[in-house]
């Protein structure tokens, strides 16, 4: 039996988030101007803290019932995959469309102190949901993530003023997995777009002389609880983990207000069709923040 679809449901359904009560209530969350330039200059800005242990502790206990292929509300994501690795010694666990089935991961998208970051990154716009994202990379044997670029698997919507936010349920560091950015490839321009969980290595071809040259990658290990957040044309990727410790992770993909469909094909799987040139909007891609309505 399938449970509710939260996708119909564009407000926080418990009180794991509290939303503030005014101006002042948001200022708190704010960026500091040097994290905005960095994320300009660089294309990334991490250390970010979206979780307390409470938090933390409901995320991971949805996730481990979602992990399970029986789960009644699984049919509700737009991808499943318990392995998406091409490697057979390694797993990769990845699913999109948590949001729709779960509490947590569900008011997880009108957490605060994500929204105001994701706005001021957005050039202080107002903010709305693309996708979410699940990634799980157990112990001793977690398959990697290719590098590639976010946007390159996003085509199908424009213009591109996307942002994406990563945050661990888990420690992350370079021995368990955490993510790698390399720093101002943002500025590279789309690049192709390489399988996922393939080879880690499979976007290199692609790079020019001069690009290969400047193409090194910097870990971004982060404590559970805490985020990092890229441009849509960043280049970044994680390697396997080999470690006695799980990798748990979830993502929130935003656009700015205003984003378009690219096609007529299916944006996601199982909703419906947006035409060309429509405005996303409406069940799947609800508003999540506007500062003016904030008054901010």
């Amino acid at each position: 039996m399938v449970g509710e679809d939260l996708s119909k449901v564009h407000r926080p359904i418990n009180e794991l988030f509290q939303w503030p009560s005014g101006k002042e209530d948001w200022e708190q969350y704010r960026l500091t101007e040097e994290q905005v330039a960095h994320f300009e200059e660089f294309g990334y800005v991490s250390g970010i803290k979206l979780l307390d242990e409470h938090q933390i502790e409901v995320l991971k206990k949805e996730l481990q019932e979602l992990s399970n292929p029986g789960h009644p509300g699984n049919s509700l994501f737009y991808e499943y995959s318990t392995n998406e690795s091409t490697d057979p010694s390694k797993v990769l666990f990845h699913a999109l469309g948590a949001w729709r089935i779960t509490p947590g991961f569900h008011d997880v998208l009108w957490n605060p102190r994500f929204l105001m970051a994701a706005s001021q990154l957005l050039g202080n716009r107002a903010v709305r949901f693309w996708h979410d994202q699940l990634f799980c990379k157990p112990a001793r044997h977690g398959g990697v993530v290719a590098w590639h670029q976010d946007y390159s698997y996003w085509i199908r919507s424009v213009p591109m003023q996307h942002l994406t936010c990563w945050c661990g349920l888990d420690d992350a560091d370079k021995d368990n997995g955490c993510l790698y950015y390399a720093p101002k490839s943002h500025r590279w321009g789309l690049l192709e777009k390489p399988a996922l969980a393939g080879d880690m290595d499979g976007l290199l071809p692609a790079l020019t002389e001069e690009q290969r040259a400047m193409f090194t990658p910097v870990p971004v290990p982060l404590k559970a609880g805490y985020a990092t957040f890229h441009h849509p044309l960043l280049i970044h990727g994680s390697y396997a983990n080999t470690t006695e410790r799980q990798r748990r992770a979830f993502v929130v993909n935003v656009f700015a207000d205003g984003t378009r469909s690219n096609t007529n094909e299916p944006l996601l799987s199982g909703i419906p069709v947006f035409a060309k040139d429509k405005k996303l909007e409406g069940d799947f891609f609800p508003l999540l923040f506007d500062p003016v309505r904030e008054g901010i």
